[in-house]
């Protein structure tokens, strides 16, 4: 496995799994896949062709590591709903990532759903008397 950085998406509020980045992956190999289709409908170069016909096994591959992550997460949460809410919260990894260096989730920014954007149906979820955010503790701040 590389040591390289890779950009990852968060939502205010939860931890995503990476279905979401199976999910991302699927979407822009077949972009590519249907530009490639595109660009050999215009030229007429069975290279385009042939590259396409390769990005769609890989995306027909993708879905696949896709539904088998989401039927872990869905058992998850089915088998240990508590330990679904905790990794979704970010303060505990999902059980099929990497453990290692694991850092819970910054919630300092997080919002109140009940008081920051008036859902009147959120008044059981308030956020709002939450203590400090756990990251910010290990890296040393207030």
């Amino acid at each position: 496995m590389q040591d390289d950085a890779v950009w990852v998406r968060g939502v205010t509020g939860i931890q995503l799994h990476h279905t979401t980045d199976l999910q991302d992956a699927t979407r822009f190999l077949s972009n590519a896949a249907m530009a490639l289709r595109a660009a050999h409908v215009r030229t007429g170069d069975e290279q385009y062709s042939a590259i396409a016909a390769q990005l769609t096994t890989v995306v027909e591959e993708t879905r696949t590591l896709e539904g088998q992550a989401r039927a872990r997460m869905q058992g998850l949460h089915t088998s240990d709903p508590e330990r679904f809410v905790r990794c979704r919260e970010g303060h505990e990894p999902w059980p099929d990532e990497i453990q290692a260096g694991f850092v819970p989730r910054h919630t300092c920014k997080d919002q109140c759903l009940y008081h920051d954007h008036d859902v009147l149906d959120a008044i059981m979820q308030c956020t709002c008397g939450r203590p400090a955010c756990r990251a910010c503790a290990i890296g040393g701040r207030p």
